[in-house]
């Protein structure tokens, strides 16, 4: 799967069989914030979701930014990935995302 990244709109995102799936982004206090997650029902449970998360944070390591969740897909995937030393923000509100 190809992930793109669009810095100036603040995404990560992929298509696939016609349907696009994002995470939308913002980087504030020396973080990355993970403000929404969204995968098409027509092509889901098949891990994109958790790839672009994923891709999103690995980008926010290198360089050198905290990873930081609003997105409570984002941040449950921050709690099954404890290597990744994220946190939920300030407005993650569970079951929710800010966008």
């Amino acid at each position: 799967m190809k992930i793109e990244h669009n810095l100036d709109e603040g995404i990560f995102q992929t298509e696939v069989n016609g349907y696009v799936a994002f995470v939308k982004f913002q980087i504030v206090n020396g973080g990355l914030d993970i403000r929404k997650t969204l995968v098409p029902k027509e092509i889901g449970g098949r891990g994109i979701a958790s790839a672009l998360v994923k891709e999103a944070y690995d980008y926010a390591q290198r360089q050198h930014l905290r990873c930081i969740g609003t997105c409570s897909y984002a941040v449950t995937w921050l709690e099954r990935h404890p290597e990744y030393e994220g946190t939920p923000s300030a407005d993650y509100v569970k079951g929710a995302c800010a966008i």
